[in-house]
C-alpha cells in the first residue's frame, strides 16, 4: 500500500493541554496504519492557556513537525486585564460578574480580530506553506479550528492551489458557537465573521464536524459536511485501570474547564438539598473537581452547604485525570443551556464512557450528548430546569455503590475507539 502525506494545520498541540490538541494528536497516531504520513504544522512560539506535558508520549518518534513563529496579541491583553487569560480557553466573565475592563476586552477581541487572536499568523503561513506543499508532494491538507484562523490558512491555499485537496475540520462552530453572542459584535464585524465561515464552508472539499447536529448544521449553510466524533484511547482510558474496590466516598467528578456559562446552578441546588435532608449521603458525598473551574463559581460553592464536600484537585496531567475519573462513582459533564448548543459533544465524554462509569449531563433538550448516553446506556441528560428528577438520579446511583452494585454496564462503545475513527477519517480521504 502506497503512503499518502497530509498535512495538518492545527494551533494546539503538545505540550498544549486540554481536549482541543488531543483529537489530531490521535489521528497522527493512528493514521500510519492506513496508509498516511501525516505531517503536522504549527506555531513555534505559541500562547497556550494551559500545558501538558505528558501529552508528548503519545507524539510519534518519526512525526514530520514543522514550525514557524507566530505573533499573537494576547500579552498584551493580559497586561490590560488578567482576566483575559481565560479568552485563550474561550472563557470570559459574563452578566454581572463583567467589569467594565472584561467588557472592553471582549469587544476588542470580537471586532478587532476577526476571526480570533491568531489572525496574524495565517498571511505568513500561506506564502510558507504555498512553497511547502509544492516541494514535498502534498496534496492534501486538513485545518483544525478554533482557532478558526487555522481555516483561513487553508481557504488561502485553496485559492492559490486549487488541485489541492482541503479538509476543514471545525472541533467547535464558528458563529454558531454559544459564546458568539457575548462578543459585542458589530454589525460590520458580524458580516466579516459570517461571511469568513461561508468561504470556508463554500471551499473546503469536505468539512469535518464532531457531532451530528453540527454536521447538519453545516450542511444547511453549504458545506460537505461529515460527522466524525472525538473518541477514547484504548491506550490510554480508564478501562485499563483496576475499578474493583469501591471507592470510601460516593464521589461526583468533574474532570475539565468548568466556566460560568455551563454552571449547573441546579445540580447544586439538588446537592445541597440532599446534604441538608440525608445524613447518610451528607456523610459519604464528596463533589470532586480535576482541572480549572471558574473562581466565582467556586466561590458561591464554598458559601453553601457543599464547601465540606468539595475536593478541587486543580490542573493536573491527562494520565492523572483519566485515573481520577476511573476512580470516582458517577462522572459530571456540562454543556452550554442554549438550543443552538445541542450539537456539541464534549470530547471528554468518550474518555468517560471508557471508564464504564455512570455519566450525569447537563445542556439543552434533544442534544447529541443525549443520544450517546441512550445508544451505550451510561447516564442521563438534565436540562438546566429540571431539579426533582436529578435527586432522583443521585440518589438511585448512591443506594447502588452503598451496597455495592454500581457496576459497569455501558455498551456499544467501541466504535468512539480512535483508532476506529482514524479508520472512518481513512475512509473519507480515500
Amino acid at each position: 500500500m502506497q503512503t499518502k502525506k497530509i498535512l495538518i494545520i492545527t494551533y494546539y498541540w503538545p505540550p498544549a493541554g486540554g481536549p482541543g490538541v488531543q483529537r489530531w494528536l490521535k489521528f497522527a497516531k493512528y493514521l500510519p496504519e492506513f496508509g498516511w504520513k501525516p505531517i503536522i504544522y504549527t506555531p513555534e512560539n505559541p500562547s497556550y492557556p494551559l500545558l501538558d506535558e505528558s501529552l508528548m508520549k503519545d507524539v510519534p518518534e518519526d512525526l514530520e513537525i514543522v514550525k514557524t513563529k507566530i505573533w499573537e496579541p494576547y500579552q498584551l491583553a493580559e497586561k490590560l486585564n488578567k482576566s483575559n487569560k481565560k479568552f485563550k480557553a474561550g472563557q470570559f466573565d459574563v452578566g454581572n460578574n463583567q467589569s467594565w475592563k472584561s467588557k472592553l476586552s471582549i469587544w476588542v477581541r470580537g471586532n478587532f480580530f476577526i476571526p480570533d487572536a491568531r489572525v496574524f499568523w495565517v498571511k505568513p503561513s500561506t506564502e510558507f506553506l504555498e512553497k511547502y506543499l509544492q516541494q514535498n508532494n502534498i496534496e492534501t491538507v486538513v485545518t483544525s479550528g478554533p482557532p478558526h484562523s487555522m481555516h483561513l490558512i487553508g481557504l488561502n491555499l485553496k485559492k492559490k492551489l486549487p488541485h489541492l485537496r482541503w479538509i476543514a475540520d471545525f472541533r467547535d462552530p464558528w458563529t454558531e458557537i454559544s459564546y458568539y453572542k457575548h462578543l459585542k459584535l458589530t454589525n460590520r464585524s458580524d458580516k466579516k465573521h459570517r461571511f469568513l465561515e461561508s468561504e470556508v464552508f463554500k471551499n473546503a472539499d469536505i468539512t469535518l464536524a464532531t457531532s451530528y447536529t453540527d454536521a447538519e448544521n453545516f450542511r444547511k449553510n453549504g458545506a460537505n459536511a461529515v460527522c466524525i466524533t472525538n473518541g477514547f484511547d484504548e491506550t490510554d482510558s480508564g478501562k485499563k485501570l483496576n475499578q474493583s474496590a469501591i471507592p470510601d466516598h460516593f464521589t461526583l467528578s468533574y474532570i475539565g474547564v468548568l466556566e460560568q456559562l455551563r454552571n449547573p446552578e441546579n445540580l447544586w441546588a439538588a446537592l445541597n438539598n440532599l446534604i441538608k435532608n440525608n445524613s447518610d449521603f451528607a456523610e459519604s458525598f464528596r463533589l470532586k473537581f480535576v482541572g480549572r473551574i471558574d473562581d466565582k463559581i467556586l466561590t458561591s460553592l464554598e458559601n453553601s452547604d457543599l464547601k465540606n464536600h468539595i475536593l478541587n484537585l486543580g490542573y493536573v496531567s491527562h494520565d492523572r485525570a483519566v485515573q481520577e475519573m476511573s476512580n470516582s462513582s458517577v462522572l459530571l459533564i456540562t454543556n452550554f443551556p442554549n438550543v443552538s448548543s445541542k450539537g456539541i459533544i464534549p470530547g471528554k465524554i468518550f474518555e468517560y464512557l471508557a471508564t464504564g462509569k455512570q455519566i450525569l449531563s447537563f445542556g439543552p433538550n434533544e442534544a447529541d450528548v443525549s443520544k450517546i448516553l441512550q445508544e451505550t446506556n451510561a447516564g442521563k441528560h438534565f436540562s438546566y430546569e429540571d431539579s426533582e428528577e436529578i435527586e432522583d438520579f443521585i440518589i438511585q446511583k448512591f443506594k447502588l455503590w452503598k451496597n455495592g452494585n454500581l457496576s459497569e454496564n455501558t455498551k456499544n462503545i467501541e466504535q468512539f475507539s480512535r483508532k476506529n475513527l482514524t479508520k472512518q477519517l481513512s475512509e473519507l480521504l480515500g
